[in-house]
């Protein structure tokens, strides 16, 4: 782990380490994986220009969310495969977060309730609603989320139904028992990864329960947590949620006026990390869209496919005020648990500083559509971050 110099690095190191349905299930998306491939070839389209003569001497990467001062602008992102990586999953990510001091949000098919994420965490954390399908339980639930000390709430827009992931319809890896033979065989493969499997008590729990669920279970628990979301569901969760309020999964502009007026503090511009639709298109492609449309009303996140610092800062450039990570911390902790994850962020951390360095930004406020181009990128200026 200490050789590994950059994500990708992580990502070989993680593709040798676990079972082949296992990293797949990681790694793939839905359909031909064009959304996929998308959101990590749009960055190759932005460039960068320097702003030259610049005091760049001394550089401050924190950045103020929902009148909160963040070390950093990049986030984890919520993700329902971390027990497939490392039998202590959401519990070892919260930790390397609070280490970085970076926000993580965890999401509602956890591997552990919130409460005991919650418990293992001294930092910041954010929570990823799937809606229960009943109202009551809705609010029990965000009931438990406040107790627990979470501090903002995104709502999942983006998943009526299950997308179409090819990968894992073809390893069976979430139909299968463990003790499937052909499943067997992956985990003898990789002994150190079926040994903290093991360890893991053959998967997750239901979030808030007792109960251990094979992987067939987790996959029908994603299944029956996504159905349709409605305005009228929105409304009834920000009655009830008190704190900051966000929807995940927005890929167009013309929405973001009613979501303002129906009392949502941001959005973040997700297609899912291309594992929902495919053929929908990148997401800082659309991102400059939904920026000039929130306005300064919306504080306004970027989810997919970064795997650079350079990738956040093309991002905060194009008004984003925050950038969410998602497989790069999943690959760490495939590598090596809390200590991987932490390695990540703080990899993402010095490229993201030296980046700014490099383009003549010494705070996050400094970055401005003025510092990229590219076809798609609009020549106005982003409103103010939220």
């Amino acid at each position: 782990m200490q050789d590994a110099v950059n994500v990708d690095d992580f990502r070989r190191i993680a593709r040798r380490r676990l079972p082949r349905p296992v990293f797949d299930t990681l790694e793939g998306g839905a359909g031909d994986e064009y959304s996929l491939r998308g959101n990590r070839s749009a960055f190759d389209h932005i460039e960068f220009r320097p702003r030259p003569l610049a005091d760049v001497s001394k550089r401050d990467l924190s950045t103020s969310v929902f009148g909160e001062k963040h070390a950093l602008p990049i986030m984890l992102a919520p993700t329902g495969a971390g027990r497939l990586a490392h039998s202590s999953a959401e519990l070892a990510v919260a930790r390397a977060a609070a280490r970085a001091d970076a926000v993580y949000m965890q999401s509602t098919v956890a591997a552990f309730p919130p409460e005991q994420v919650a418990e293992a965490s001294t930092g910041k954390l954010w929570f990823q609603l799937y809606l229960p399908r009943a109202r009551d339980e809705t609010a029990d639930l965000l009931r438990r989320i406040e107790s627990a000390g979470y501090r903002a709430l995104s709502v999942t827009i983006d998943a009526p139904v299950f997308g179409n992931r090819e990968r894992d319809a073809r390893s069976r890896l979430l139909s299968r028992a463990p003790w499937h033979p052909q499943m067997l065989a992956h985990g003898i493969a990789r002994p150190a990864w079926a040994l903290d499997f093991v360890r893991g008590n053959f998967g997750p729990r239901r979030p808030g329960g007792k109960q251990r669920l094979t992987l067939g279970q987790t996959r029908s628990t994603i299944m029956n947590s996504s159905y349709s979301v409605t305005w009228e569901d929105l409304d009834h969760v920000r009655s009830v949620w008190k704190g900051p309020l966000m929807v995940k999964g927005l890929m167009r502009g013309d929405e973001c006026a009613r979501l303002a007026d129906a009392g949502v503090d941001g959005v973040v511009v997700s297609n899912h990390g291309g594992r929902q639709l495919d053929g929908v298109p990148a997401t800082v492609d659309v991102l400059p869209e939904v920026v000039d449309a929130a306005a300064g009303r919306l504080a306004v996140f970027l989810d997919g496919g970064v795997r650079r610092g350079n990738d956040v800062v093309k991002a905060l450039c194009l008004g984003a005020s925050g950038v969410f990570v998602g497989r790069p911390y999943l690959y760490g902790l495939a590598v090596g648990g809390e200590d991987g994850v932490y390695r990540v962020i703080e990899l993402l951390r010095a490229e993201l500083d030296r980046a700014m360095a490099l383009l003549g930004a010494a705070t996050v406020a400094d970055l401005d559509r003025t510092l990229v181009s590219g076809a798609r990128i609009p020549p106005t200026l982003s409103p103010s971050k939220g």
